[in-house]
């Protein structure tokens, strides 16, 4: 299997997606924040830095917004859609955070689905730290993508 992101000398560039059919393409990631039961109630509401979770995911519609501009090869999109739900999880104890990117293009949205989910979790991490540095940012993946040449893909549970 070869790299898209190289061409035949090795060296990196950005793919040409011109020859690209135009698809309704979406991606979702997912990622989570692992922290002491009484930082998750801190981020629930008790945070002196306010809505700890309203603050994570305006970062991480930002952060899809933005995904070109720091991974490298990646082409800026029209995207139409980002969302972000963030869900407390005892059982973690933790945040678990879900990205949905959408749009309608020549290239997919994993990369701004998984900076969308990346973002939201160090925003997480970045508003409570002062209460536990030892919280751990985990498990970030694409979960599924849909649109496309190479067609759907479902993350295996």
């Amino acid at each position: 299997m070869s790299l898209t992101h190289f061409d035949a000398a090795g060296q990196a560039h950005m793919v040409d997606v011109s020859a690209k059919e135009v698809t309704a393409r979406e991606a979702v990631a997912q990622g989570c924040v692992v922290m002491m039961p009484e930082t998750l109630a801190l981020a629930q509401g008790g945070a002196k830095k306010g809505d700890v979770l309203g603050v994570a995911r305006l970062a991480g519609i930002m952060a899809a917004k933005r995904t070109a501009d720091l991974i490298p090869l990646c082409h800026p999109l029209p995207i139409s859609k980002v969302s972000l739900d963030l869900v407390a999880d005892d059982t973690l104890p933790g945040i678990r955070v879900t990205a949905t990117v959408r749009t309608t293009g020549q290239t997919g949205v994993e990369m701004e689905a998984l900076t969308a989910a990346s973002v939201a979790c160090l925003t997480i991490y970045d508003m409570l730290k002062a209460a536990e540095k030892s919280m751990t940012i985990k498990d970030i993946r694409l979960v599924s993508k849909s649109g496309g040449k190479s067609g759907n893909y479902e993350a295996k549970l």
